[in-house]
């Protein structure tokens, strides 16, 4: 059996365990799959009841990793997250006693109902995969992911996500309801009340191996250049003609954004049991690298235009390869 067919034996052993919980949301299940194979965090959007939590939590189950729910609340406080220091009476020394941060796949509740400070905490952990708690600093086991489930920022008690946190995460995920036939199939499963069992069937080592081969997947030139022109064409829309979005594009995606399409495509590409990275695998995921960073105007919103829509404007304007 050759790498890519063990590769692809083990990335449909993974969907098949997840698939006996989760109906349908086949998007919002490869896209969780293409973050664990990237290292990219990921924000999951939308209404309460969608499944968000069971995915994730299903997901961590099927790969064997460890799992901690953080449940964001306004009162939530950062040594809540990290950790904190505890006094030992017995020694007379403190010690570090660390927060559900410390696990290899952390789901981050509804992390919009809690305040700025707690949302930060998040920030060096995200990034540099360590945690510092009293001057001492903690090396985050790998695999290490934050997939975060937010409610729809118009939604009461709620507070938007800060720009530097929220490009943070690799992709931003709108999750929609079931289709009617989806809905039926979940009622006969869930209605019963009796636990689905999943097995685990992939180890994090094989996880971390899996990564490695999709970083080394090729990218052509002109693939190189198909992303950055997609990114550039956000910050400057006149250079890709299209003058009617200058007034309503504040600030267009970082050069973050550009890698993320490059890894994100990579992975997408590997999904599909490719060796290559073809113009489709960069435009399937554009729209969930790019909707998050790209911030419109207040002209833009006063027109009930989207990030999506700008996507889709800049998707049609570039030329692919």
């Amino acid at each position: 059996m050759t790498q890519s067919e063990v590769d692809h034996k083990l990335i449909q052993s993974v969907l098949q365990q997840v698939a006996r919980r989760v109906v349908g949301q086949e998007a919002m299940v490869e896209r969780l799959l293409i973050s664990l194979l990237t290292g990219g965090h990921v924000l999951l959007e939308g209404v309460p009841g969608l499944a968000k939590t069971l995915t994730v939590r299903t997901l961590a189950e099927s790969v064997s990793t460890t799992f901690s729910r953080i449940q964001f609340t306004p009162d939530l406080l950062p040594a809540d997250v990290v950790g904190t220091q505890v006094f030992d009476q017995s020694t007379g020394k403190f010690s570090v006693k660390q927060g559900p941060i410390f696990a290899n796949i952390v789901l981050a509740d509804e992390i919009n109902r809690a305040p700025a400070k707690v949302q930060a905490a998040l920030l060096e952990a995200m990034q540099e995969h360590q945690v510092t708690i009293g001057g001492q600093t903690f090396i985050l086991q790998e695999p290490f992911l934050v997939l975060a489930t937010q409610n729809p920022i118009e939604q009461e008690g709620t507070y938007p996500l800060p720009e530097a946190q929220v490009d943070r995460f690799m992709l931003k995920l709108r999750v929609g309801y079931p289709t009617r036939d989806e809905e039926k199939e979940i009622m006969r499963r869930m209605a019963s009340g009796d636990a689905i069992d999943v097995q685990a069937v992939a180890t994090p080592e094989q996880i971390l191996a899996a990564r490695k081969r999709v970083a080394h997947l090729q990218l052509d030139d002109r693939i190189v250049d198909y992303i950055v022109d997609l990114v550039h064409a956000t910050r400057a829309p006149a250079d890709a003609k299209l003058a009617d979005l200058v007034p309503l594009i504040e600030y267009g995606a970082s050069p973050r954004a550009t890698i993320s399409l490059a890894q994100a495509s990579r992975a997408h590409a590997f999904l599909r049991g490719r060796e290559f990275v073809t113009p489709d695998d960069v435009k399937a995921m554009a729209p969930d690298v790019l909707r998050h960073r790209v911030l419109l105007t207040y002209e833009a919103e006063a027109e009930n235009v989207t990030s999506d829509q700008v996507i889709t404007r800049v998707l049609d304007a570039v030329p692919s390869p």
